[in-house]
């Protein structure tokens, strides 16, 4: 291959004497990869430095551990799905063995990590302080549990709120920890405006209460409007969510127009300028301190790969160089799946003037220099262009190739998906519209037929090309269920509604090809696919929140709330409840709305994210407890929707706007610009249509008349070229979208001052509205 035989065949200038090391050893090599696998994936776990240590604490981030422990973790939270109270309960003694079994692996991993990590830190950091607390406190719990159930004496399973603490402590939930620091350094600045609001709310509430508890006005259910300041309170407070407007204005409108102005004027302060200002200063906070977070990570990388550099450097005329033999064996230990080629490029990026030596600089940007995805291109010749040269060769046959590269043809099958579209949503009884469907599915058989004999078939098919296979098997998907399906009705006379529905959807999801086929959807499809793990970060997150308020609910409200739509009786529509009879809560017909198990519970915990009804939510379950238990709710509504949600837009936010916008970082540049001088890059524009690069970062352009064809002859053998923004880590997106505002730094801070940053240094110590906004 022409790429590959020009990497290995580079002439290199004679390297200057030097005198030939001592042999390094096995273990040093393998510290040094330690340290240069921890800068690439950002972990910051101080770790014993002797050759058994070294083989444990590689072996305990090997990724069938890793697997292992995210495994258990998530049986350990999908116990509640079948413990009491539960749809399908399982035997306490089946549940508590398998909760036993989950504690055995966390206690083994903790052990493993503290086989690796030097006892004073290890018992100095509180995770594994907290692992091993909770430990212990759920198996307290599991036994006085057990105890009290032997006897038939009811318990509480107060444990089952603590399992989050093993998805949030384990050294691999780094991203979710963070999520946490973000909220807890957050809550000082969002304080100062969360009391401002409280007390504004308060303040409107006695003017309400003034305004309108003396004149004798009533709610639609006939109860007095306005006369308890609690409820006032609690009411403004829905208000604030829009979720019971206009219905709390309603009895004071219509009393008098004028009062109308007192709700205008509180929704204008509280809905929309307090909740404004709580967005600004979350998102201005969150930035900072995450900034910060991401200049302590770039400061622990540079202190990771001069501890390997120191390890494995040599003295070469009047400076220390790792040689080009030792670089090799490092990169094949930190990355053992790294192809040959792709290897190649990185030691010439690496040494830049190629003299057999990587210097201190280039050896520091290795860990960045494996975060950044390069694709390998393979380009091989059409099998019908080796079996049948002269016919694949001809002048027709080059004129289809011709046209089915040519953008036209993109262009009119976008026509083609938009006129499908059309004719989905029309009447499927009208025949001619049944024989239509026909036409479309021959249409797009020719049209991935026409590919195939235009484009390589290997890399076509590809293992990242998404969007081809996608495209591929919802066509023949589609084919078989609408063959079948018309093979049912002429054999039976009837269709099965079953299959019906399939080919329905699959004809629905070949839309989904104008989102590949136009630039602008490509690009915002491209950038949310981009961005993915860092939200599954907050979807981390969001799943601990859930868990301990679904967890909670449960121990509170169970059995409160019934749902039984095969009974007829009066209970069944009061929701098996006598307290909720002409309720909101039972006229909505919100019975299903309970936590009688796990999965309920997650259900209504989202719909109380959505805001919309959930005072009449909040109200059922007052009416059938206590008027207490909107507390609960309230609080539900400021962690989750209040901060936790304001959080998760930041974030998106700054990195929607980073990953949308983000020029190439300096290694991205270096790289690329190393492919063009060794002469096996490959240009985007130069690709065909989807079909060899990565399918994410593909373009629709493909070649254009004769020297297009020319080109793609030219255009054999091995090829680079950069995945443009995909990273390998969450850390890598993130350390870019704040690699212009840190400065870059020399061997210093040292470590024991990165490690050690105040809290305190991370946000003022009089926190105010003035430095929060």
């Amino acid at each position: 291959m022409p790429g590959a035989r020009q990497l290995a065949g580079m002439h290199r200038p004679p390297s200057p004497p030097y005198q030939e090391p001592p042999a390094l050893e096995d273990q040093d090599l393998l510290l040094a990869a330690a340290y240069v696998s921890d800068a690439q994936y950002n972990r910051n776990v101080p770790f014993e430095t002797s050759p058994q240590a070294i083989r444990l604490y590689c072996f305990y981030n090997h990724w069938t551990m890793r697997a292992a422990t995210y495994f258990f973790i998530c049986v350990d939270l999908a116990l509640a799905f079948f413990e009491e109270p539960a749809w399908l309960p399982l035997p306490f003694l089946a549940t508590s063995i398998a909760e036993v079994l989950c504690l055995t692996v966390f206690f083994g991993r903790l052990v493993h990590f503290a086989k690796v990590t030097p006892q004073m830190v290890f018992w100095k950091d509180t995770k594994n302080i907290c692992l091993m607390v909770t430990i212990v406190l759920t198996l307290i719990d599991l036994i006085i549990y057990g105890s009290l159930e032997a006897v038939n004496i009811h318990a509480v399973r107060w444990s089952r709120a603590l399992r989050p603490v093993f998805l949030i402590n384990f050294p691999e939930s780094r991203q979710i920890r963070r999520a946490f620091r973000s909220i807890r350094n957050t809550l000082p600045d969002i304080l100062y405006v969360f009391l401002l609001f409280i007390f504004s709310v308060l303040i409107f509430s006695l003017m309400a209460l003034k305004l309108f508890g003396n004149r004798g006005l009533k709610t639609v259910e006939g109860s007095p409007y306005f006369t308890n300041i609690l409820d006032i309170t609690f009411e403004l407070y829905v208000l604030v969510t829009t979720a019971n407007s206009p219905d709390v204005m309603m009895p004071a409108y219509e009393f008098s127009w004028w009062y109308s102005l007192f709700f205008i004027t509180y929704i204008i302060i509280n809905t929309y300028i307090f909740m404004s200002v709580f967005l600004a200063v979350v998102y201005n906070n969150y930035r900072k301190h995450l900034k910060n977070e991401i200049r302590t990570l770039a400061y622990l990388k540079r202190h990771k790969m001069i501890e390997a550099f120191n390890i494995l450097k040599v003295k070469v005329g009047t400076e220390f160089v790792v040689i080009e033999a030792q670089w090799r064996r490092l990169v094949k230990l930190v990355a053992p799946d790294i192809s040959s080629s792709h290897l190649e490029l990185l030691l010439r990026v690496s040494d830049e003037g190629q003299k057999g030596h990587v210097d201190k600089t280039n050896f520091l940007r290795l860990a960045d220099l494996l975060n950044i995805q390069v694709v390998t291109v393979n380009i091989r010749r059409h099998p019908l262009e080796a079996w049948m040269p002269q016919v694949y060769q001809s002048s027709a046959s080059l004129l289809v190739q011709k046209m089915v590269r040519h953008r036209t043809f993109v262009w009119v099958y976008d026509v083609i998906i938009l006129v499908n579209a059309v004719f989905i949503a029309l009447d499927e009884k009208n025949p001619f519209i049944s024989y239509a469907e026909w036409l479309f599915l021959f249409l797009y058989v020719i049209e991935i037929l026409l590919k195939l004999y235009t484009y390589e078939p290997r890399a076509y098919f590809g293992r990242k090309q998404f969007w081809n296979w996608f495209d591929t098997l919802i066509i023949i998907a589609a084919l078989v269920a609408t063959v079948a399906n018309t093979t049912i009705r002429s054999a039976r006379k009837y269709s099965s509604q079953q299959i019906l529905d399939i080919v329905l959807i699959l004809r629905i999801l070949r839309l989904l090809r104008v989102i590949i086929s136009i630039q602008r959807f490509r690009v915002i499809v491209i950038t949310l696919i981009n961005i993915g793990p860092t939200m599954l970060t907050f979807g981390g997150l969001v799943l601990v929140v859930y868990y301990v308020f679904a967890i909670i609910g449960m121990e509170v409200f169970q059995g409160r709330v019934h749902f039984d739509p095969s009974s007829a009786s009066p209970d069944a529509l009061a929701c098996g409840n006598p307290a909720l009879k002409d309720s909101a809560f039972a006229q909505g017909r919100y019975c299903r709305n309970n936590f009688n198990d796990l999965a309920s519970s997650l259900v209504l915990l989202v719909e109380l994210t959505v805001v919309n009804q959930w005072h009449i939510i909040a109200n059922g379950f007052a009416l059938v407890t206590h008027q207490a238990a909107k507390l609960y709710f309230i609080v539900f509504h400021v962690v989750v929707v209040i901060l936790i949600v304001n959080i998760f837009i930041a974030f998106i936010l700054e990195a929607f706007f980073v990953a949308y916008s983000l020029e190439k970082s300096e290694v991205e540049t270096a790289i690329e610009k190393k492919i063009q001088e060794l002469g096996v890059g490959v240009q985007e524009e130069e690709m065909q249509d989807r079909s060899l690069v990565d399918n994410v970062d593909a373009k629709d352009s493909g070649f254009h008349g004769d020297e297009g064809d020319n080109k793609r002859k030219a255009l054999k053998g091995l090829y680079f070229r950069i995945a443009s923004k995909r990273y390998r880590t969450v850390d890598a997106l993130l350390q870019q979208m704040f690699e212009s505002e840190i400065a870059p730094e020399d061997e210093n801070p040292s470590l024991e001052e990165i490690l050690n940053v105040s809290p305190s240094s991370r946000h003022p110590r009089n926190p105010s509205f003035g430095n929060s906004v």
